[in-house]
């Protein structure tokens, strides 16, 4: 009884991907492919093949002729190009293999991220109840309607150089040591009672109506922290584009006494 011999041949994506493992394994440079001993072991593995898949042996039987055609080439004399230089039949084929080569590794590189992305875990999330209950006390957007840090800096400096006009020439370079009596949360607690009392009021004349450069500046810090804080709100006065109106909450003008007690607790702490 005759035994036949089962021989299991490895399996390739196309007739290029077993050009490349021939290249590989014969250890060649890829840009001088000795084509005779290629296409002979190319020859040898088509012959091996199952010919029942027809389309798939279709593909390496052109290639085969491929590399025939290539093999007879170069057996003949070298053509020249239209610039003289000598054309290497196999050139085609090599920038086929590269391009090849390119998008195989490519391919690697996608299969080995998927992988790693197979190995992660995402923590759902886990927000605390305050945390997600929180909303801002005001809207940004609604309380700075026409008002710009840039408009409020140009009257902040207006009435700065005011300030720095009222100084005496002369009796500025005596020297002087005192403490400013100033704090955020007192002028914090003084544009509350007034804002309460007069219900709207001329940003630059309260600006003005400081005594020197340190109250202005900290006058300034405490507007800026009230509006923060939704207790007042600055709008466009009619008219006049160069001042803001300066208005109490419905808030402050019901419990300001509670309210600076609050807020300047903030500040303070």
């Amino acid at each position: 009884m005759q035994s036949v011999l089962s021989v299991k041949l490895q399996a390739f994506e196309g007739p290029l991907d077993l050009l490349l493992h021939l290249i590989d394994k014969n250890k060649v440079n890829i840009y001088d492919i000795p084509i005779a001993e290629i296409t002979d072991q190319y020859l040898e593995y088509v012959n091996a093949m199952d010919k029942e898949d027809l389309d798939v042996v279709s593909d390496f039987l052109v290639m085969a002729a491929t590399l025939l055609d290539i093999k007879s080439r170069m057996l003949l004399p070298a053509e020249e190009n239209e610039e003289g230089e000598e054309e290497d039949p196999r050139q085609e084929l090599v920038e086929r293999l590269l391009e090849y080569k390119m998008y195989k590794y490519m391919a690697g590189e996608l299969k080995d991220r998927q992988l790693d992305a197979e190995r992660l875990l995402f923590k759902p999330e886990t927000i605390p109840e305050e945390v997600a209950k929180y909303r801002p006390p005001v809207d940004l957007e609604e309380l700075l309607d026409g008002v710009t840090l840039t408009r409020l800096n140009d009257i902040f400096r207006a009435v700065l150089r005011r300030q720095e006009d009222k100084i005496d020439p002369v009796r500025s370079k005596f020297s002087q040591i005192q403490k400013e009596p100033f704090r955020v949360a007192d002028k914090i607690v003084e544009i509350l009672n007034l804002a309460a009392d007069q219900r709207q009021l001329s940003f630059r004349e309260f600006l003005k109506a400081q005594s020197s450069r340190v109250e202005l500046v900290v006058a300034f810090l405490a507007v800026l922290e009230l509006m923060k804080m939704g207790s007042v709100t600055l709008r466009e006065m009619d008219g006049e584009e160069e001042d803001f109106l300066l208005e109490a909450s419905e808030e402050l003008i019901k419990d300001r006494e509670r309210l600076a007690e609050e807020l300047t607790a903030s500040i303070d702490g």
